[in-house]
């Protein structure tokens, strides 16, 4: 099973800014909006920069819907990350109306 976090704590853990945000979309999907904070990482690239990514702290993966974050989580998992999917990705911070940024 993979782990899960809800839209709401997700965004409690955010605002209180011990949130390591991992946004596996394309750049081409990324830029448009995401989570403020997130950091780029595409699934298509992820296997090969895992060792980039902390084992000492939470890092929580979101996509656009949560199909590619929790194959994301799964890899994580399996190299010792405490990584946690995000429910409902990026589509459902945006439509709960929350804050994005975009990237050039």
């Amino acid at each position: 099973m993979i782990p899960e976090i809800d839209q709401k704590t997700f965004a409690a853990r955010l605002t209180a800014g011990d949130a390591l945000v991992v946004d596996v979309r394309e750049a081409r999907e990324y830029r448009p909006g995401h989570v403020p904070g997130a950091q780029n990482l595409p699934l298509s690239v992820l296997p090969v920069r895992l060792p980039e990514l902390p084992k000492d702290r939470p890092v929580y993966v979101i996509c656009q819907s949560g199909a590619r974050s929790a194959q994301a989580t799964a890899l994580m998992r399996e190299v010792g990350i405490d990584a946690a999917s995000v429910a409902g990705g990026t589509g459902a911070w945006i439509e709960a109306g929350r804050p994005v940024e975009t990237a050039a």
